[in-house]
C-alpha cells in the first residue's frame, strides 16, 4: 500500500494529465459520464499536487536520515507559496533542517523564520519547536543574545518534545551559569533532570553539569 502511495504523490502530477486525456478521449468517444468523473478525479490530484506536494514523502525521510533523498524530494516543490499554510510551515522548518545540515546557516535561519510567518491555527504546537531551531541556529552563528531569547520563548510557547525540551533548559542553565546567575540557572538545571531524557548525549550532558552546579554557590 505504501509503495502504491509513494508512486502516487511522486508521479500525481502526470496522472492528473493523464486522466485529463482520458477524460477527452471519453468525450471524443460519447461516454460524457467516465469524461467528468476523470476530470473531477484529475482536478483533485492537482489540487493535491500544488497544495501538499510530496511533503508527506520528506517527513519520511528526514525521520529516516535519508538526508539526499529528502533533499530530492523537497526541490520537487516549485511553487512553496501555493502549499497549504499548515504543509508551507513544515516545508520551511523541513528545509532549515536540511540547511542546517549543509551547514548554511543564513538560509536555515531564513527558512526557519518563514515558517514561524506562516504558522495556523492548525500548527500551533509547533511554534515552541520553530522557535527552538531558530534559537539554536543563531547559537551557532554566535547570536546569543538573540538565541537565548528565542529559546525562553520557545519554552514559553510548549515544546512538544520533553528530549528538545530537557535539551534547550540545558542551553539556558549553561548561558546564566556563565553571566553568574547560578540560581537561575540551577532552576533550568532541575527543569531540564525532572524531565528524565532518555537521549544518551542529553543524560551524558546532564551528568557533567550536575558537577559543576553542585559546586556553585547559591
Amino acid at each position: 500500500m505504501m509503495k502504491i502511495l509513494r508512486i502516487y504523490i511522486l508521479y500525481r502530477l502526470y496522472i492528473s494529465l493523464a486522466l485529463i486525456v482520458g477524460g477527452i478521449l471519453s468525450h471524443v468517444y460519447g461516454d460524457p459520464i467516465l469524461a467528468w468523473i476523470l476530470y473531477i478525479a484529475a482536478f483533485f490530484s492537482l489540487l493535491l499536487h500544488f497544495l501538499i506536494g510530496p511533503m508527506r514523502l520528506v517527513k519520511d525521510a528526514v525521520e529516516n536520515g535519508n538526508v539526499d533523498e529528502a533533499v530530492d524530494l523537497i526541490n520537487k516543490v516549485r511553487f512553496p507559496k501555493l502549499l497549504i499554510k499548515p504543509i508551507r510551515s513544515a516545508y520551511y522548518m523541513l528545509q532549515s533542517t536540511l540547511n542546517v545540515a549543509s551547514n548554511d546557516l543564513g538560509k536555515a535561519e531564513q527558512n526557519i523564520r518563514r515558517s514561524l510567518e506562516t504558522q495556523s491555527s492548525l500548527t500551533g504546537d509547533m511554534r515552541g519547536t520553530n522557535l527552538m531551531q531558530l534559537g539554536f541556529i543563531q547559537l551557532k552563528q554566535g547570536k546569543a543574545k538573540e538565541a537565548i531569547a528565542n529559546l525562553k520563548e520557545a519554552v514559553r510557547a510548549g515544546i512538544p518534545d520533553k528530549e528538545s525540551a530537557a535539551s534547550v533548559y540545558l542551553q539556558l542553565c549553561s548561558y546564566e551559569i556563565q553571566r553568574q546567575q547560578y540560581k537561575v540557572g540551577k532552576s533550568y538545571f532541575k527543569k531540564a533532570k525532572d524531565l528524565r531524557p532518555k537521549n544518551p548525549e542529553i543524560v551524558e550532558q546532564i551528568k557533567m553539569l550536575e558537577k559543576t552546579i553542585s559546586r556553585l554557590p547559591g
